[in-house]
This record gives C-alpha cells, sequence and structure tokens, in this order.
C-alpha cells in the first residue's frame, strides 16, 4: 500500500501547534519546554594570550635557547600556532617511546635469570605461565580492535512495534442537562478525539535482557507523521494534521487530534520511519536486478558489486573500469563508466523510502469495534497494527561495558606490580648467594678481589690522579724512568724562573 504524502492544503499544522476552534493535534506527555541549548563556546581564532604551560612538562633539550635582542619585528609576541604544535608533536612522540620504553622494561623485569632457572627447575612453570600470558594478552587486544572495528558499523535488529489507534466520542448533552464548570449554558457540539500511541513488543525468547532496558519513546521511531482526514467534512484548510521532527523535537510518548463531528470519519495515518542509518528505496528496475526494494547506500553499492563480480562485468585491461551489459545500460544510460562514478551515477534512482499506510475508520454511530478492536465502556475504540522496525542491538551495549570496563586493568596492574617486586627481590638474593658463596670457596683472593674493586670504586668517586698506596713506597722511585723524570722536572723550574726573572727586568728578545 504504498502511497506519497498528500499535498497540504490550506496553513499544515505543526507538531504541538494548536489548532483554530477545539480542534488541534498535540503531543501527551511531559510538557514541550525547550530550554537554552548547551553548546560549548567556541575556540579563540585570533593570536591572543596562550595558556601557560603545566608545570609537569620536561622542556625539550633539542631546541636552540632564545638568545637576548633576537625577537620578531612584533616584539614580544608568541611565535604562533606552528611552535606550538610542533612542541606538543614531539612531546607526544616522548611520551610514546616513553610507554613504550616502560612496557619492555616491565616484561623484561618479569623474566628470571637463567642461573635461578638451573637452579630452582620448579620456576619452568612461571616462564611458562608468563608465555601463556603473552599469548592470552595478544588475543584479548586482538578481540578488543575487533570489537571497535565492529561498533563502528550500525548493528540492528528488527522488533515488532504495535501501534494503537483509538479514538473516543462525546455526544452533545440533552437539552435542559446542565454541564458541570459552565456557568453560561451554550450549545455543545459533539466531538471526537483521535490517539496514535505504541510500545515496542517484547522478544518471544522468554530470556533475561543482558543490558538495562531503556523504554524509548513512541515517536522516536519516525521522522514524520501525517494524517489526512475527510476533506469533504473538514474543507481544505483542517482535514490534513501533519508532525515533522526537527533537531529540537521533544519525544513522546503519543499523539492525539480533536476533531468537531457526529458522523464516521474515514481518515489515511502516513508514518515515515526514521531510518538510522539512512535508507533509500531504489529505483524499480535498478530493484528487480539486485532484489533490493529499500536499504542503505553502503548495502545498496555492496549489491552492485557484487552483481558486477557474479557477471565479470570488471574490464580485463583496465580493472577500474565496469563494462555495463544491457540492463546496466539501459539504468546507467551508458556502456562503460568508472568505479569512482558509482556512487554519483546511484543518485537519481535513490529515492525516499515508502511511508506506511495505515487506512483507519473513525468510528462514533454504532457501537461494533473497528477491526475487530474492543469497545470500552465509555465509548472508546482501539484498532491495533504491528509494524517492523530496527533498534540498536542488545550485544552493542555488553561490547561498550566491555571496551569500558577498567576494573580488571587496575587488578591486573596491582598484580603486575607484586610480581615485578617479586622478580627484584629473587635476583636481589642471587646476587647476594653468589657473593657470599664466593666468599666461602676461596677467602683469600676473594678479600683481595674486593679490596682492588672498591679501591679502584673509590679512585674513581675521589678523582685522585696516580696511584697513591704505590706511590708511598720507596721501591716506586727506583725504577728506571725516575732519573729522566726528575731532570725534566728541574728543567721546567730552571725555565720558569727564567721567564718569571726576564719579565721583571723587562727584558725582550728580538
Amino acid at each position: 500500500m504504498a502511497q506519497r504524502f498528500p499535498a497540504a492544503g490550506g496553513i499544515p499544522q505543526r507538531y504541538g501547534s494548536p489548532i483554530a476552534g477545539p480542534s488541534f493535534m498535540r503531543p501527551y506527555g511531559q510538557a514541550n519546554n525547550f530550554g537554552p541549548r548547551g553548546f560549548p563556546p567556541q575556540p579563540s581564532m585570533g593570536g591572543g594570550p596562550q595558556p601557560a604551560p603545566s608545570s609537569s612538562q620536561a622542556p625539550l633539550h633539542h631546541q636552540r635557547p632564545m638568545q637576548p635582542g633576537f625577537q620578531g619585528a612584533a616584539g614580544g609576541r608568541s611565535s604562533g600556532g606552528g611552535g606550538k604544535r610542533g612542541a606538543d608533536r614531539n612531546a607526544a612522540l616522548a611520551k610514546a617511546n616513553e610507554y613504550q620504553a616502560k612496557k619492555r622494561k616491565k616484561l623484561a623485569d618479569k623474566i628470571l635469570p637463567q642461573k635461578v632457572r638451573e637452579l630452582v627447575p620448579e620456576s619452568q612453570a612461571y616462564m611458562d605461565l608468563l608465555a601463556f600470558e603473552r599469548k592470552l594478552d595478544a588475543t584479548i587486544t586482538r578481540k578488543r580492535l575487533d570489537i571497535q572495528e565492529t561498533l563502528k558499523r550500525p548493528m540492528k535488529q528488527k522488533r515488532k512495534l504495535r501501534i494503537f489507534i483509538s479514538n473516543t466520542f462525546y455526544p452533545a448533552p440533552a437539552e435542559g442537562e446542565p454541564i458541570a464548570g459552565l456557568v453560561h449554558q451554550q450549545a455543545v457540539e459533539p466531538s471526537w478525539e483521535l490517539r496514535v500511541e505504541g510500545r515496542l513488543l517484547e522478544d518471544g525468547a522468554g530470556g533475561k535482557p543482558d543490558g538495562p532496558k531503556v523504554k524509548r519513546k513512541f515517536s522516536s521511531f519516525f521522522k514524520s507523521l501525517v494524517i489526512e482526514l475527510d476533506k469533504e467534512l473538514y474543507g481544505p484548510d483542517n482535514y490534513l494534521v501533519e508532525w515533522h521532527r526537527t533537531h529540537a523535537t521533544q519525544e513522546t510518548d503519543g499523539f492525539q487530534v480533536k476533531r468537531t463531528g457526529s458522523r464516521n470519519v474515514r481518515c489515511t495515518i502516513l508514518l515515515l520511519l526514521d531510518y538510522q542509518p539512512l535508507q533509500f528505496k531504489l529505483d524499480p528496475r535498478l530493484a528487480r536486478l539486485l532484489g533490493v526494494h529499500t536499504q542503505t547506500r553502503p548495502v545498496i553499492i555492496s549489491a552492485l558489486w557484487q552483481y558486477i563480480k557474479t557477471h565479470r562485468l570488471q574490464d580485463a585491461h583496465e580493472r577500474e573500469y565496469i563494462v555495463c551489459d544491457k540492463y546496466l545500460e539501459q539504468i546507467f544510460g551508458c556502456q562503460r563508466m568508472k568505479f569512482a562514478e558509482i556512487p554519483q551515477r546511484l543518485n537519481p534512482l535513490l529515492h525516499p523510502p515508502d511511508p506506511i499506510v495505515i487506512n483507519h475508520v473513525i468510528t462514533v454511530e454504532g457501537s461494533g469495534g473497528e477491526h475487530g478492536g474492543p469497545v470500552g465502556g465509555d465509548g472508546k475504540q482501539t484498532a491495533c497494527y504491528d509494524i517492523d522496525v530496527e533498534v540498536d542491538d542488545a550485544l552493542k551495549h555488553q561490547m561498550n561495558s566491555f571496551l569500558m570496563n577498567t576494573a580488571s586493568q587496575q587488578e591486573i596492574q596491582v598484580l603486575d606490580g607484586k610480581i615485578h617486586d617479586t622478580v627484584e627481590t629473587i635476583q636481589q638474593l642471587k646476587t647476594n648467594r653468589e657473593f657470599f658463596l664466593s666468599f666461602a670457596k676461596e677467602p683469600h683472593t676473594f678479600i683481595h678481589r674486593w679490596i682492588v674493586s672498591q679501591q679502584r670504586d673509590l679512585k674513581m668517586m675521589t678523582d685522585v690522579a696516580g696511584n697513591p698506596e704505590e706511590e708511598r713506597r720507596a721501591e716506586f722511585y727506583y725504577q728506571p724512568w725516575a732519573q729522566e723524570a726528575v731532570s725534566r722536572y728541574f728543567f721546567a723550574k730552571v725555565n720558569q724562573k727564567r721567564v718569571e726573572l726576564e719579565q721583571t727586568l723587562g727584558i725582550r728578545h728580538a
């Protein structure tokens, strides 16, 4: 029952706007009060003062220091956004390198030394667990990336939306019967009220939902709603009622329309679903060729590409071209086209999806319910219609929870810290063991080597030239080089005294 939206006659009545007289259409539920939108302030585009860098940022040592007087023509003006962006980029790279080095260091700190593994054969079980942990971390990281890629694509599931269309008739009071609340009795015409509302049906699986159950408003499923009444009864200016979604629309649980009258009214209700992402209706020829009626743009292009591969329409020599068969040639109007031209050529063939059309009779005469619907004691008659809608998959919430959950990561970091401390303690105990074992095997040699090592360390710490321990002994000065060293020493002293004497007497050599 695909029909187009009828052309609005007269002044269209928007969602929430009153209608002249007793007739109007409004959403019921919470009040439709719109406050100011909380947009964040726009960032400054000028060269105003920049925020001071944090004291925790380390200076970049590779940059040349500022020389006195070396400034631009504007005096103390900042160097602009390029230098700041470069500094931020360098800081980010340094931080990433530091993180990688820290990660490698942590992994190395968890490995037991080879000597410890030889001394304690049971430690091989720990090394096996460490290898298994690396494999598990790689698997979890790969799965997280897969989930992130999956969340980028729309995850939808089909559900049933039950629409309830009810109407209530308010007859005129009998003559002479007083009307409550009215001081001056006036003639009251009979009227009726039409309500359109609905709810999602529960899944038939009967299982308990995994994520939190969030109730969606009825209007959130639709982009627009049009109710077309009998034009002969209500005239060209009052027979059409429209509601269209805007960026400031507040969701509601249903819609209601009031009109005066005491006769049955045939009406047509057109509901245009709010597809997320957007869906399009294909041209009839292309729809028959691809077997797709209404779908999103990526699905349509994928179906077209599948048709091209199945019928081998890709040019064998120029792979970027498609050789159209007789069907594609009739649709696109060309014999060859590039892959890059497909989206542009598809635009004229994509149309807005057809609305859902419901033909309903507002019954005010008699007591029979429309479409077998029940009739309440207050004159209310209800009809039910089920339509298919797409909602977000419940698995999407679980994936988001898995990605956002950091409790396990904190627990793993605490356990990793304990493992690092334990391995560090084991290495310290290994060093102590080797020290005492060397002392127990050869005490004299060990003490001698230890003293030499300590003396070398002391010399390096005090920065003393020569070897004081050898120079304090007499045998040190009876070596063959001592005579020549004394001669050189006295020769240098004599030359030094002569230069000082010539400077004092003012003697200059020619």
